[in-house]
């Protein structure tokens, strides 16, 4: 039964965002790449002690 409220909410979701599901599927690009490398600059962060939210905003 899971599986089905599941799916139904996937396609409902879907249908409410169709022009994002088609660019998806038929553009040569994505912004994967981008994405993982801001991925990665946050672990970075987390792992030397910058992720702290008062100093991100003492540094903007």
């Amino acid at each position: 039964m899971q599986a089905s409220v599941n799916g139904a909410s996937l396609a409902a979701a879907s249908s409410r965002d169709i022009e994002a599901v088609r660019a998806a599927i038929t553009k040569p690009w994505s912004a994967s790449p981008v994405e993982g490398q801001i991925n990665r600059l946050t672990i970075k962060r987390q792992m030397y002690g910058r992720a702290a939210y008062p100093r991100l905003l003492a540094a903007a």
